[in-house]
């Protein structure tokens, strides 16, 4: 047991701040901010433009579907010619989508069409990026729970920020000018990437079969029946929470609160993933998935207050509770996958992780509005309240869940 303290306590001294870690976190801590203002943009901006919250459903929808279809091949990709070339690329080619979709909004109003494309190929990007940043945290930084609770809470304060701004640089600049923004921090995100000194080395042999390779990522994926047991669950709530959440959301708050309004309910949020980050920093619990799933009970407040109209403050506590608990529990999941998987075939297991979780968003993004129309915003948000605490349940009766314990 003494042994066991003294290895805890080394692990909590090991140093943090390096210079690669430091270029990291500025890199994702800007980029993250610039994604933090989106949202919010393509909201105000879709609904502004006349499309209602079908469109922005659509123009959402289009931003994940490639990202949820592409990814299995961007973690081959990553593991072949290393994430940082294709974080670098990606990054490039998402400073071009953002760039023209900016100019677009800033001369006139923009075709939905020319949107949906857009956001397709920056959610194309996305994919090739995204298997990348898991494998990246445990090459710069040896305490990898500290890592991503440190990237988390950036990700909370661009979600303090981000929103609000962008209401206000919408209001009074119009969306083309937060699509700018956005385009800024991709090129800062790539700049900084291009810095760091850790040269990953590519896990795959060159010349290798594109179907070998996605096999191997899956038979690794399967065999923990935590990670797949989790996804399935994802994908449900893909489809009934997540997906509807930002467009229904978006209309109803505006519709009962003001234009503004919807940026300080997601500046709330922010500021509750701020504490949640903070608590991920210091509590690392035995079990961590099982805690985690706990903890996510109160990210389901988030479409009740809204569902249920609640006054502004009962929903900012609301929403700033959701971002708390969704805080723990992803800094919970990211370290348990970047702990548990070998390093030559994370990229590709994250892919088919991010894969299985956002592959259903699309669905529920682009069914939102045509079923919100028919049955009621209000009533598709209170549907995924209940789902949400329905799949705590699941989650918490599958052992390899519950049982799960921190490397």
């Amino acid at each position: 047991m003494a042994q066991a303290v003294q290895a805890v306590g080394k692990e909590q001294r090991l140093p943090l701040w390096t210079r690669d870690f430091a270029l990291y976190f500025v890199g994702r801590a800007i980029s993250i901010l610039g994604d933090a203002m989106l949202p919010v943009a393509v909201s105000l901006g879709v609904l502004g433009a006349g499309y209602g919250s079908t469109g922005v459903g659509f123009v959402l929808a289009a931003w994940m579907a490639p990202m949820g279809t592409l990814i299995l091949f961007g973690g081959v990709f990553a593991d072949r010619f290393t994430a940082r070339r294709m974080m670098i690329g990606a990054d490039l080619v998402r400073v071009v989508t953002q760039s023209v979709i900016a100019v677009s909004f800033l001369t006139g109003r923009p075709s939905l069409v020319l949107l949906i494309v857009l956001s397709a190929l920056s959610g194309a990007a996305a994919a090739m990026f995204q298997p990348g940043v898991a494998s990246m945290v445990p090459q710069i930084s040896r305490d990898v729970q500290r890592a991503n609770a440190t990237l988390r809470v950036a990700d909370a304060i661009a979600q303090l920020f981000g929103p609000a701004l962008s209401g206000i640089l919408v209001v009074f600049g119009g969306a083309g000018v937060v699509y700018g923004v956005n385009a800024g921090t991709f090129a800062v995100s790539a700049v900084c990437i291009l810095s760091l000194s850790v040269r990953p080395v590519a896990s795959i042999t060159a010349g290798s079969s594109m179907l070998r390779n996605l096999r191997e990522g899956w038979d690794e994926f399967r065999s923990r029946t935590w990670m797949w047991a989790v996804i399935l669950v994802w994908a449900v709530y893909g489809v009934v929470v997540f997906g509807p959440l930002v467009p229904l959301g978006a209309a109803l708050v505006t519709e009962e609160l003001g234009r503004s309004a919807y940026g300080w309910m997601m500046s709330a949020v922010g500021a509750g993933t701020i504490l949640g980050g903070m608590i991920a920093m210091y509590v690392r619990p035995a079990r961590p998935l099982a805690t985690g799933a706990i903890v996510m009970i109160a990210f389901f407040l988030e479409p009740l207050v809204i569902a249920t109209r609640m006054p502004a403050g009962v929903m900012a506590a609301g929403f700033a509770l959701s971002g708390a608990a969704w805080a723990f529990w992803s800094v919970m999941w990211a370290t348990s996958i970047q702990t548990k998987v070998a390093p030559d075939v994370l990229n590709r297991v994250t892919a088919y992780e991010v894969g299985g979780s956002v592959l259903s968003m699309p669905i529920g993004q682009a069914l939102s509005g045509p079923v919100s129309e028919r049955v009621g915003a209000d009533h598709v948000l209170l549907f995924g309240f209940g789902v949400g605490l329905v799949g705590i349940v699941v989650l918490l009766s599958v052992p390899a869940i519950r049982n799960l314990r921190r490397a």
